[in-house]
């Protein structure tokens, strides 16, 4: 199993975070290789998400699924569909991380937890002469960019202006 762990500070309350993290459907604005997300359900535990990715030559749609919900700190979400994996977007207050500008500080993590073998080779349409571990490996180091890049730009819609983010890598495959 590979591990992905990241987190970053955002000045807003963990009341003020959260409904960003749960709102999947604005997720493409965050990603760059997410296309779109329809939804089936309230955001709540069973909520269904299908989100369309597509990189270089393919294309998929990731079926997920909310697994638990305990606002304002976490939100637990698994893959239902061809991949083995699962996460967790949380956040914890941190009022001593916010500078003088700010009122308080919270610290966002998510977590992605996952087998990169356990894909399907079927599940995407290779072209000719390209293995899905060819796939995998270049998918690897994008896989760290993509939660860089979402993480940043969600701190600057939850903050309402772009600054620049430190993002603390926890552990990564």
């Amino acid at each position: 199993m590979d591990r992905i762990l990241v987190s970053t500070v955002v000045y807003r309350d963990p009341e003020t975070v959260f409904p960003y993290l749960q709102s999947f459907s604005n997720y493409p604005r965050y990603a760059k290789h997410l296309d779109a997300v329809t939804v089936d359900g309230d955001g709540g535990p069973g909520t269904r998400y299908g989100l369309r990715l597509s990189w270089w030559k393919l294309s998929y749609t990731a079926r997920s699924e909310v697994t638990a919900v305990n606002p304002p700190t976490s939100l637990e979400w698994e893959l239902i569909k061809d991949i083995d994996a699962a996460g967790e977007w949380r956040v914890v207050p941190e009022p001593e991380s916010a500078p003088s500008t700010a009122e308080t500080a919270s610290r966002i993590y998510f977590e992605a937890v996952y087998d990169p073998h356990s894909a399907d080779s079927d599940l995407v349409s290779l072209p000719r002469f390209v293995s899905m571990g060819w796939v995998i490996d270049k998918l690897r180091p994008r896989l760290m960019e993509e939660a860089r890049r979402v993480v940043e730009r969600l701190v600057a819609d939850i903050e309402g202006t772009q600054r620049s983010v430190e993002l603390t890598v926890h552990e990564m495959p």
